[in-house]
């Protein structure tokens, strides 16, 4: 029997159940459903021994077609898997980064290859595809935000290390809160951050464009901004609509797709607005399977399990 490890975040594994919003559990689901024996870990149980990399793990099952685990833990080294998910969730912090530390002593296939998330960071290496995004700055200094601001009269600010929208913020030029806002991301001048040019097609929404490999997946979630903010922050279905590529967007997107397989960022989300992109999810990626599969009438899930195990010549 084939053995697959996910790497999940810590509170993924606190609420292990089917919940279809989870990426992980529809992958997790549809490798068990294909016999193959799926284990969980988390970053505080990866840990290494002279150069041997080992996980300590929890062996999932499938039951009434909900996902479980067993309570017991297994210390499996890492290489004795055929592939390993690594996805756990931003913040990209100290732990994270000795996380992928360990994965530069496996030889197993691992995805996204740590080594390449650790290379990537998701805001700022966008630069790397600059001919298809909107004007971007990155700094710590409020002078160089500022005049930003006055050359573009509407900026979004990033932090670096975060997701799910988490500390965006939105300024316009004559914002009373200007001083406080750029202060407050910055930490006084001390941390950078990204600065974009305001996109006004971002109230209609941006759209997650996804990547397989070297290749643009034909479908599309846009997701809607949230009561009273200008991004999505709501993850249900009145919040999620279909949004197909034009012939355009895919051709013009592809390159970036080929470029991320080729560092081993094998699966991605582009959030796109309009024809730009604002940003690369390499992590742990949402692919919004629910909704896509409901939208397009399709069953993602098997997709990716395809792809996923032709990674190490497993038989399908």
């Amino acid at each position: 029997m084939k053995k697959i490890l996910f790497i999940i975040d810590k509170i993924e594994l606190k609420y292990f159940e089917y919940n279809k919003l989870v990426t992980n559990f529809w992958l997790i689901k549809e490798f068990l459903d294909r016999d193959v024996a799926v284990y969980i870990s988390t970053i505080p149980l990866l840990s290494l021994k002279n150069k041997t990399a080992f996980a300590k793990c929890y062996k999932s099952y499938i039951k009434n077609e909900d996902i479980f685990y067993e309570k017991t833990l297994i210390e499996i080294e890492i290489d004795n898997f055929d592939i390993v998910m690594f996805r756990p969730d931003p913040p990209v912090d100290i732990d994270y980064i000795n996380a992928t530390y360990i994965f530069d002593f496996v030889k197993t296939k691992v995805i996204n290859s740590p080594k390449a998330i650790r290379s990537f960071n998701e805001k700022l290496h966008s630069l790397y595809f600059q001919e298809y995004m909107t004007n971007c700055l990155v700094t710590s200094q409020k002078a160089d935000i500022l005049e930003f601001l006055n050359k573009y009269k509407q900026i979004i600010l990033k932090p670096l290390n975060k997701c799910f929208g988490a500390g965006v913020m939105y300024l316009y030029l004559g914002d009373p809160n200007t001083t406080t806002i750029v202060n407050s991301m910055t930490n006084n001048e001390t941390s950078v951050v990204m600065v974009q040019e305001f996109l006004p097609e971002v109230k209609n929404g941006d759209t997650r464009v996804l990547t397989l490999g070297d290749k643009i997946l034909p479908y599309c979630i846009k997701k809607l901004p949230g009561k009273n903010d200008f991004k999505f922050n709501t993850h249900n279905d009145n919040f999620l609509v279909r949004s197909d590529l034009s012939k355009e967007q895919l051709e013009s997107f592809t390159p970036v797709a080929k470029r991320l397989n080729d560092t081993g960022i094998y699966l991605a989300g582009l959030d796109v607005v309009g024809d730009k992109i604002i940003e690369i999810n390499v992590t742990s990626p949402c692919y919004f399977i629910k909704e896509i599969n409901e939208l397009y009438n399709i069953h993602l899930e098997k997709d990716l399990a395809n792809y996923l195990l032709t990674q190490t010549l497993l038989s399908l």
